[in-house]
């Protein structure tokens, strides 16, 4: 089963909208993400209906963040995708006759649900601003480590 990876995608373009000033096309997110804009623009969309980011048309135009990174959390982002499928792993037939099957899907239905729960939970917790700041750090690690190098090749 293909994984769904719009949600990586899309935080990955919603941190880079957050480093720029000016709006950003779904050319330039499609290429961010290799895909097509009109991909992007279908995933945006959910993200504009629940008033995350905003798209404006014609020349200078393009998405822009409409909210403060520390208001937005992973799990929110998760919803405005239409809530994919967390899981690739699921029961062999969903209304089985046999009595095996039921007590195996029981037992897999406990633990996914279980398990799905505490992952949206774990999502809730983490907002942009948390990604942004984790980006931030490793960013400036990078430079420090170039700086350290450079210093020590002269």
């Amino acid at each position: 089963m293909k994984r769904d990876s719009r949600l990586s995608g899309v935080l990955h373009v919603l941190l880079h909208m957050a480093e720029r000033d000016a709006p950003v096309t779904s050319e330039v997110l499609a290429k961010a993400m290799d895909t097509n804009p009109v991909v992007i623009r279908r995933i945006m969309s959910g993200l504009r209906d629940q008033g995350y980011v905003r798209s404006e048309k014609g020349h200078g135009g393009g998405w822009t963040l409409a909210h403060d990174l520390a208001t937005i959390s992973l799990r929110d982002v998760y919803e405005a995708l239409g809530q994919p499928a967390l899981f690739a792993v699921g029961n062999r037939t969903e209304a089985p006759g046999c009595l095996v099957e039921q007590a195996v899907n029981a037992a897999l239905d406990r633990a996914f649900d279980d398990a799905e729960a505490l992952l949206l939970s774990r999502l809730g917790d983490v907002s942009l601003a948390m990604l942004s700041a984790d980006f931030q750090k490793r960013l400036g690690d990078r430079r420090n480590r170039h700086r350290l190098e450079t210093a020590h090749a002269s």
